[in-house]
């Protein structure tokens, strides 16, 4: 049971939440502190105060006063009008996550809603009712206002969920499990809709994904490395510790632990002197990745319990401001980083991929192909790969460098966040399609070096992918074998995620 608080939620209780269904519950301290702050609003009603989005209107129509018996209405006003959101729908797993996100931040205390509101959300999530949430539509700051006003939809009733499998309206679906769907009231629709909320979630998964693809990330290389009689010698302890990134010779040491007994593996001379960047520079190239892992991880785990709504209700009432914590700024550059370092994950993917299927490379046979000329073997994944590659670069692109005034101009810088999360879970699937491809090409380049000479180590991962992928042994379609391993990358074959330290690897879990 993970118990919100508004303060202490951690990406390991998200994954909890999010892959092993962990129920939720919320904190009594922070429930009286949700309604201190309602209580707030409410006297601020009651006296007719004029405070931003209580008893005005919203962006440039912040200067029009609306009577306090308007302000149920206005709420569902700003709904209904906000819930303009288009394109294919997130997946259920980020749409649980917004549910999740959005009830901390409320019980923080700050926003002024009711605590039937927060314990709707919880109630939908624990109840696995999902909004289905249209992807498009963010800018970012007023923060995002699209996604989340199709998710307060249905708090009230409207819009669609997912439920046990299927679509469903989201009133079925709340009645279905006992959950009253929530009648607004002053400061709620705002505060529902006024956060980083979408781009933090996307944000959160695509974190999980990609932590869990770099740890992959080494081991297949590892295998390529046997594939390829890469020299171990570059792992070398004090090469790492004499540039001295900690990220850098935590990687060099899982290499050496996953060719531990290797004898496919070389010394410096035996074959060559220097192996090629995209084997020896591993530990320099994913340990890169890891730092900028674990910039995202640190601004990750600000947002998801940070007040990003507006106005924040501070003192009981008497301090009410209108700030700008919804701007996605923070999160916008970290899924901007994180888009490059993935990216870079598959573009180095990539290399040994075409390593291992050009002869005049490997020593291999070309394209590992049965038999070459007649059968094309791995040649056209090598295409494949290097397509997706190229898509990423694309998609690499930093989305908070470009801003479009919106709201007549008041809201004149935006951050693009949710955007660019969004291709940053893109680059993460493709990368993870690319490592697949990678593995393919490595089990077989291997076997072809002689897998009874294999590494304890990548010798179970051998074993394990070879029940997923088959070997080469005739032309097939490659677009299921593709798919087949990297779905089971995605939800199987998991190692060490959130270790924090990132140091070591589950090998049971292969």
């Amino acid at each position: 049971m993970v118990t919100l608080t508004g303060h202490t939620l951690t990406l390991e209780e998200i994954s909890a939440v999010l892959y092993k269904n962990e129920k939720v519950r919320l904190s009594p301290a922070s429930l009286e502190s949700v309604d201190a702050s309602r209580r707030a609003v409410e006297s601020i009603v009651d006296k007719g105060r004029i405070v931003y989005g209580i008893t005005t209107g919203f962006g440039k129509f912040s200067d029009v006063l609306v009577n306090c018996d308007d302000c149920q209405e206005l709420q569902l006003n700003l709904i209904h009008s906000h819930a303009c959101g288009v394109g294919e729908p997130f997946p259920e797993t980020v749409s649980r996550a917004m549910l999740l996100l959005r009830a901390n931040t409320l019980l923080k205390g700050f926003s002024g809603v009711r605590r039937v509101v927060v314990k709707t959300l919880v109630e939908m999530l624990n109840a696995g009712i999902h909004p289905r949430i249209p992807q498009q539509g963010s800018l970012g700051a007023s923060g995002d206002l699209v996604p989340l006003a199709h998710l307060a939809l249905t708090l009230i009733g409207e819009g669609e969920v997912y439920y046990r499998g299927k679509i469903r309206p989201s009133l079925e679906a709340l009645h279905a499990e006992g959950i009253s769907p929530v009648i607004l009231q002053a400061k709620e629709g705002l505060a529902l809709i006024n956060g980083t909320q979408a781009m933090t979630a996307v944000g959160v998964v695509a974190y999980l994904e990609a932590e869990q693809l770099a740890y992959q990330s080494e081991m297949i290389a590892a295998l390529s490395m046997e594939g390829l009689r890469g020299i171990i010698d570059a792992f070398d302890e004090e090469i790492h510790i004499a540039r001295g990134y900690r990220e850098q010779i935590a990687v060099a040491k899982r290499m050496r632990d996953y060719l531990a007994g290797s004898q496919l593996i070389t010394r410096q001379g035996e074959i060559r002197v220097q192996d090629a960047y995209s084997l020896r520079c591993i530990p320099q190239v994913v340990g890169a990745t890891w730092q900028v892992l674990n910039y995202v991880r640190e601004k990750l785990e600000i947002e998801i319990n940070a007040a990003t709504d507006n106005p924040l209700i501070f003192q009981q009432g008497h301090k009410v401001i209108s700030g700008g914590n919804f701007h996605g700024q923070p999160v916008a550059l970290a899924m901007d980083f994180l888009k490059i370092g993935m990216a870079e994950l598959a573009d180095f993917s990539e290399r040994r991929i075409e390593r291992m299927v050009n002869p005049q490379l490997s020593g291999l046979p070309p394209f590992l192909s049965p038999q070459p000329g007649l059968q094309s073997g791995a040649m056209i994944l090598q295409y494949c790969a290097a397509s997706l590659v190229s898509e990423n670069k694309t998609l690499a692109h930093p989305a908070s460098v470009d801003s479009i005034p919106s709201s007549a101009n008041q809201e004149d810088h935006v951050s693009m966040g949710t955007i660019a999360a969004r291709h940053a879970y893109q680059i993460i699937n493709h990368t993870r399609q690319v490592l697949a491809i990678e593995l393919i090409c490595a089990l077989q380049a291997a076997e072809l070096q002689g897998i009874e000479n294999m590494a304890p180590a990548t010798g179970r991962l051998h074993r394990v992918a070879r029940q997923i992928t088959p070997p080469i042994v005739k032309d097939r379609v490659f677009s299921a074998d593709i798919q087949k391993v990297a779905g089971w990358m995605q939800t199987e074959w998991r190692q060490t995620p959130l270790s924090g330290q990132h140091q070591a690897v589950d090998q049971a879990a292969i």
